[in-house]
């Protein structure tokens, strides 16, 4: 997705604040002007700030990590469900359950247990039950996916949190900076920007101006997922290649080894015309070494008669 405009974002009404007398005096930056007692936010501001926010997004996203998105307000709950569900992230769009990160392992058990109902469905353990005890299971599994069906594969503390309206979500902003999880939100001018770690400032009462952010960020999370495929399908390639290359050496070396094993019956036969030669020449030797010994046998009687 290009970069957001100011038509997008006028169009949307990203730049209407709250009624002066409820700003917040740290929002003070991002503040165009002041039009009919309401303030007006800076659209210049809201845009750098979106795209800050994005590349963020998006290099965790690239590396793997998974990141939270909380809005439980109704001009949210939809739209922004919606959106991540695209990009398979966790979110939260019923009530923020108190210690969701604090107490973390506690949350995990609930996520199992709701698995394990849903597996009572499969093995047959439902038929075993009252029909009492059924209902009382289905209700509680209704309870639990409602509340953290959208988080069943969180498996681990998220790396980030998204939060849109921080003064409705401040537990759960309040819970991630006590982890020292990073912070994104959709800051109004009512809100103190300070308390998070990428702010938007942007108008987080409508539905339309909540979206464009929204469809902006999570598009950095698709290039950065995109990315990562990609990468991972590189290396595959490359493990692939390098696989292939081995065996092609190793089926060289077994042809080399064949090949040399082959050619031994023709090496041994090649000597044998030395070893008729050496017979030869031992038989043509051997009047020689004949006549040394008559010699020497003659050289005995001469020293015998002389001593007689």
């Amino acid at each position: 997705m290009a970069q957001l405009t100011q038509k997008e974002l006028l169009d949307a009404g990203a730049h209407f604040g709250h009624l002066k007398r409820k700003w917040n005096p740290k929002m003070a930056p991002y503040i165009f002007m002041e039009k009919n007692g309401i303030h007006i936010i800076d659209l210049n501001k809201t845009i750098a700030k979106t795209e800050t926010a994005r590349a963020a997004l998006k290099q965790m996203a690239k590396s793997g990590k998974k990141i939270l998105f909380v809005a439980t307000k109704k001009q949210a709950k939809n739209s922004v469900a919606e959106i991540v569900k695209g990009v398979n992230m966790p979110y939260v769009t019923e009530r923020w359950p108190g210690g969701m990160l604090t107490n973390f392992a506690t949350i995990r058990k609930s996520i199992r247990k709701m698995a394990s109902i849903e597996k009572m469905k499969t093995d047959g353990t439902y038929d075993n039950i009252s029909k009492r005890e059924r209902l009382q299971f289905e209700r509680q599994k209704e309870k639990l996916e409602k509340e953290l069906g959208s988080i069943a594969d969180l498996t681990r503390l998220p790396a980030a949190l998204f939060v849109v309206d921080i003064m409705r979500e401040h537990i759960a902003i309040k819970e991630a900076k006590k982890l020292n999880i990073p912070t994104f939100a959709i800051v109004d001018t009512n809100s103190d920007p300070t308390l998070v770690d990428f702010p938007i400032p942007a108008n987080d009462d409508a539905t339309r101006s909540i979206a464009v952010i929204m469809e902006s960020v999570i598009s950095g999370v698709k290039e950065g997922l995109d990315e990562r495929k990609k990468e991972k399908d590189k290396e595959a390639a490359i493990a692939e290649k390098e696989g292939k290359s081995t065996e092609a050496k190793g089926a060289a070396k077994s042809k080399d080894a064949e090949g040399k094993k082959g050619k031994t019956p023709t090496a041994s036969k090649s000597p044998q015309p030395k070893k008729v030669e050496v017979k030869e020449e031992k038989a043509a030797d051997a009047p020689t070494q004949e006549a040394s010994t008559e010699a020497t046998a003659e050289t005995a009687e001469d020293v015998k008669a002389e001593k007689e």
